[in-house]
């Protein structure tokens, strides 16, 4: 019998058996939490229990993630179907690392550009670099994915550290992103970063255009108030931006984990370079841990294997990621993207059709808002919504400290209450209590019982710092890494995002008055719609 009908098996034999039960035995707390460093992971309140684990553990061993784990950090060039390496690891490896690529050290140059964009964020922090009318007071970055999602997220979670200039992020074609945003602004003093690795990308490259014009109407020189991300020289010359102002990245590190090197400019900007290194120095200790830890102590793993059993074998098809934490307020919107562009495939490695479902819709938000919110379906509706509550022990504002007591009450208290629920008898009491009786006593009881049993895991750490936020992002990273070896799938590459962009290339004449006669009927419905309405 193989391992994923092993695990099937036990978990139907396991269907009925609640949670709390588990906790009869006095170590499962203890047992079911793993370290990294000061952080810890309590996944004790899901139905996993010894053989379930023991069962997940040798799949990850066969499915042969140790293997592929080591494989990725050589430099092996495991996305295949794009023929590439994958080395985001690579820029926050420490400075006696060397990793090769085609026989090539790549660390080098890696470390040539970092030291160019700290230079330069230092100088635009220290006023050595001025805008056309003083120094630099916004930053803008203009960028879309992971030329957004990473940093934008990270910027927010690492407020308490910002002693640079303001960072405002756009990212939508949508006009009125760019114009919201650039309102109130300073041409003569805001800087744009223009992210994109081709210099081609349609949302970015219309967005740095409109910004150019903005720039256009105060300053001389637009061109000279803007850096780029991008490897494209001849683009970005052509645009009027300074060679030493532009930050390539190879080809091996994908956008949605491009977060630690030059797209990571503007949070450069923000926090400062020593800041910046703390970042890396935390994801660079979960490397570490993800490569040195038993998979049975090894966070990454672990949280891998948690969302497997949920997904692949319970059939749970969504996960809430619900950080109780309001400067990780993007955090959930980070991790859709980087789970679901990862692993929502449909055909392996071999280019088979998958035999079970690949990755879950992931969703969720900051803590105690959700509580207001979906709250209500994941603790009384249908389905069942495993849940992860991210959680520190300590706020930043001292002078507030009730209130982060208040915070974590309420988490504790959500994953408490999806474990333990509250029974029809439970809720008949308190109805009871009341003064209802008979079968209105009996009505209003049902409204109030709460299945419970219903699986979550907790992510504490001390305090969200610099390297904590490290840790995080790469925990997830790595996560996502194993979770696609398990399943048989490349987590590198994303072709399902190219059919769309496609097509709107191609739309865009069709809803300026081109022929819409190859247009599927509704298709031309909507056309003609936009033509009819539009000034």
């Amino acid at each position: 019998m193989s391992l994923w009908n092993e695990l099937a098996k036990h978990q139907r034999a396991c269907e009925g058996r609640h949670i709390l039960d588990l906790f009869e035995d006095a170590g499962r707390a203890a047992d079911f939490t793993v370290a990294a460093g000061a952080m810890r992971l309590d996944y004790s309140k899901t139905n996993i229990d010894p053989q379930a684990r023991d069962l997940l553990v040798a799949l990850a061993e066969e499915s042969g993630v140790a293997r592929a784990r080591d494989a990725m950090f050589s430099g092996a060039k495991i996305n295949e179907t794009e023929g590439r390496a994958v080395l985001h690891i690579a820029q926050r490896a420490g400075d006696e690392a060397v990793i090769e690529v085609d026989g090539a050290d790549v660390m080098p140059e890696l470390r040539a550009v970092r030291a160019r964009a700290y230079g330069f964020a230092e100088d635009v922090r220290a006023g050595r670099i001025l805008g056309q009318g003083g120094a630099i007071t916004d930053v803008v970055n203009i960028g879309i994915g992971g030329s957004d999602l990473g940093p934008a997220m990270a910027t927010l979670a690492l407020a308490p550290w910002h002693d640079g200039p303001r960072l405002h992020y756009v990212s939508n074609v949508d006009g009125a992103h760019i114009a919201d945003t650039l309102k109130g602004l300073n041409p003569e003093t805001t800087l744009v970063i223009v992210a994109s690795k081709t210099f081609t990308t349609i949302e970015t490259m219309t967005n740095a255009r409109t910004a150019r014009d903005w720039m256009a109407t105060k300053v001389a020189d637009p061109g000279a108030q803007f850096a780029a991300v991008s490897t494209s020289l001849e683009k970005t010359a052509a645009f009027g931006i300074a060679p030493e102002r532009v930050f390539g990245f190879a080809d091996w590190v994908g956008g949605r984990y491009s977060v630690w090197g030059p797209i990571g400019l503007g949070l450069m900007l923000a926090v400062g370079a020593a800041r910046f290194d703390e970042f890396l120095a935390g994801a660079r200790a979960m490397d570490k841990h993800f490569c040195d830890a038993p998979f049975a102590q090894n966070m990454p793993v672990l949280l891998a294997l948690v969302g497997i059993w949920h997904n692949q074998i319970c059939g749970h098809a969504t996960r809430a990621v619900l950080p109780y934490d309001q400067r990780l307020a993007r955090l959930p919107a980070y991790l859709q993207q980087l789970e679901m562009e990862s692993n929502g495939k449909r055909v392996g490695m071999d280019g088979r059709d998958l035999e079970r479902q690949s990755g879950p819709v992931v969703w969720g938000e900051p803590g105690t808002n959700g509580q207001h919110a979906f709250y209500q379906l994941i603790h009384q509706g249908t389905r069942v919504v495993p849940c992860e509550f991210l959680l520190a022990a300590q706020g930043h504002e001292p002078e507030l400290a009730h209130q982060h007591r208040l915070l974590a009450a309420n988490c504790l208290a959500q994953s408490e209450a999806l474990l333990r629920g509250r029974s029809l008898d439970e809720a008949r009491a308190i109805m009871a209590a009341k003064g209802l009786e008979g079968a209105e006593l009996d009505r209003q009881a049902r409204h109030r019982v709460f299945p419970g049993n219903r699986p979550s895991t907790t992510l504490i750490y001390p305090q969200l710092t610099p390297v904590t936020l490290g840790q995080i992002i790469a925990l997830y990273e790595h996560r996502v890494f194993v979770e696609g070896v398990i399943l048989g799938i490349n987590s590198f590459d994303q072709w399902g995002v190219e059919l769309g962009k496609e097509l709107a290339t191609a739309l865009g004449p069709v809803i300026e008055g081109a022929d819409a006669s190859d247009k599927d009927p509704s298709t031309q419905a909507l056309v003609a719609y936009l033509r009819a309405h539009q000034a």
